[in-house]
């Protein structure tokens, strides 16, 4: 087993759960029903999307960089309610989540080339759910010859773009998509 290590002090937070932004640290109007705890809710409320890693945000949805990607170009597609079951969303949440997932699959085949994608959802702690009480779907975009997604066969991990970057490439991407699909600005 290929057994290499690449150096990437930004997941000690993750490791040790001690990872807060500071935007974390700040008083919020949460939404009703918002768990204080929940980054999702946190971001949400605040107006620092790039802090947050907010890329886009609908009606009823929010899209986020995941700060802890399996790949680059990894996001995250929530509601913007905290509801930890599928039966808590109502229809036109359910509609608007799976255009975000279709929106920000096209927006990665053009802006990162993908070439193909893990899209998923856990639910409950037991199925891996890192935030159980908060629904998000992952994408994680593929390329042929990736060795990224499922590191405990592959061994190694590369992230080639930092968070930041990719958030300002999305958020223009978004910015200038006029393609009549739900607002995510």
């Amino acid at each position: 087993m290929n057994d290499e290590r690449l150096w990437a002090p930004w997941r000690l937070g993750y490791i040790k759960n001690t990872a807060t932004p500071s935007a974390d640290l700040r008083p919020l109007k949460l939404l009703d029903g918002a768990d204080p705890g929940c980054f999702l809710c946190r971001g949400v409320a605040d107006t620092l999307d790039r802090e947050n890693l907010i890329v886009g945000r609908g009606p009823r949805s929010v899209v986020v960089v995941n700060r802890y990607p399996y790949n680059n170009g990894h996001l995250l597609v929530a509601p913007l309610l905290h509801k930890a079951s599928l039966a808590e969303l109502d229809a036109d949440e359910h509609f608007e989540l799976q255009q975000q997932i279709t929106r920000c699959v096209a927006l990665l085949e053009r802006h990162l080339n993908a070439e193909g994608f893990n899209i998923g959802l856990n639910l409950g702690r037991v199925a891996g759910a890192g935030l159980p009480g908060h629904l998000h779907w992952h994408i994680v975009p593929r390329w042929s010859g990736d060795v990224n997604f499922m590191p405990v066969v592959a061994g190694i991990h590369v992230i080639p773009q930092s968070l930041d970057e990719l958030w300002i490439q999305l958020q223009a991407a978004l910015a200038a998509d006029s393609d009549g699909k739900p607002s995510t600005t």
